[in-house]
């Protein structure tokens, strides 16, 4: 559904944008692949890698409407990635974040729809989900935004969902990446905020392939979530460097012990799949959408009264192993 289509994504040149530009590259052949970022310094090395004659770099913020606009035009697929995502950092900047992704999250909305773009997804993340830090907050109210954006085209053929998932294995300023260069410094011990934490896990490609697969499901309003792993932190610690010891540095500013991607309060509009979870919106659209089917025809069933899909109550784990083949890679 790629072919010969128009793709922008916003904050492009991070983990997510260059391993869905790669993979656009190597299975469709696209008109235009725009990324937009507000970095000359990471356009340019990644234009160095990404130099096919489809590819378009854009310099330019999404809190910038005026420039969306104009980088929108005759786009026909958005992929909205661009966020500030460090939780302390947003702890202690908090009009920053908001500024970001709120204000960031509606001027892409508005963007869409004055160009007409067909689909939109967002990009969320597990601390959406019952938040309590700055950062999830500012991204349940951006969920919200584009789920409640399919409201505001009226006739016009313009759809908006959103993807959440969890911890993007070897993503900058990930745990991997963090725990692996500690390990190359020589450090005799790794840094563990709470022995009981656990996180959903996600590799890069898992991620665009969802992401991808979705552009083809959506109706427009739902969260999709994948069904992913779980992984205590020990565990991780461990897998990477088995022969350290551990220090307890307690949790960072904002930091659950166990993350949520599907609340028990939207247990009632809740759907499970084969190898997803949909969470249909709670407000009502002008036309009516049944999200126990999708676009491909794939049926869901609506889950129990009172479902949680918690990293600390997952029925999958990873396990030593499965992490260091997944890693090999980053």
């Amino acid at each position: 559904m790629f072919n010969d289509k128009t793709i922008l994504i916003t904050g492009g040149t991070g983990s997510f944008g260059k391993k869905y530009t790669e993979i656009l590259l190597e299975k469709y052949k696209p008109n235009k692949i725009i990324i937009y970022s507000r970095d000359e310094l990471k356009q340019y090395e990644m234009a160095q890698e990404y130099n096919d004659k489809c590819m378009r770099y854009f310099i330019g913020d999404v809190r910038d409407f005026q420039r969306l606009k104009k980088a929108m035009k005759d786009v026909d697929y958005v992929i909205h990635a661009a966020a500030l995502k460090h939780v302390p950092i947003a702890e202690y900047n908090p009009m920053e974040c908001i500024k970001t992704n709120i204000d960031g999250a509606q001027n892409v909305i508005d963007a869409a729809i004055e160009n007409k773009v067909t689909k939109v997804i967002a990009l969320s993340t597990d601390k959406a989900a019952n938040p309590v830090n700055l950062y999830g907050a500012t991204k349940l109210a951006s969920d919200k935004l584009f789920v409640a954006a399919n409201n505001l085209v009226g006739k016009q053929d313009t759809f908006f969902s959103v993807v959440r998932y969890g911890n993007v294995i070897g993503s900058r300023g990930s745990v991997i990446p963090f725990f692996k260069k500690l390990i190359d410094e020589g450090k005799q011990s790794l840094p563990i905020t709470d022995t009981k934490m656990t996180r959903f896990m996600i590799t890069l490609e898992q991620g665009v392939e969802f992401v991808l697969k979705n552009f083809e499901r959506m109706k427009g309003g739902e969260i999709f979530v994948p069904k992913i792993p779980s992984m205590k932190i020990t565990e991780l610690a461990l897998a990477l460097a088995p022969n350290l010891s551990h220090e307890i540095i307690g949790i960072r500013p904002g930091e659950k012990l166990h993350e949520i991607m599907c609340p028990s309060d939207d247990s009632h509009l809740t759907y499970e799949f084969e190898d997803h979870f949909v969470i249909a919106p709670t407000i009502k659209f002008t036309s009516i959408r049944d999200y126990s089917e999708n676009s491909i025809r794939e049926k869901g069933i609506r889950v129990e009264q009172g479902f949680e899909y918690n990293s600390g109550k997952n029925d999958v784990w990873l396990s030593h192993k499965e992490l260091l083949d997944l890693i090999k890679e980053y």
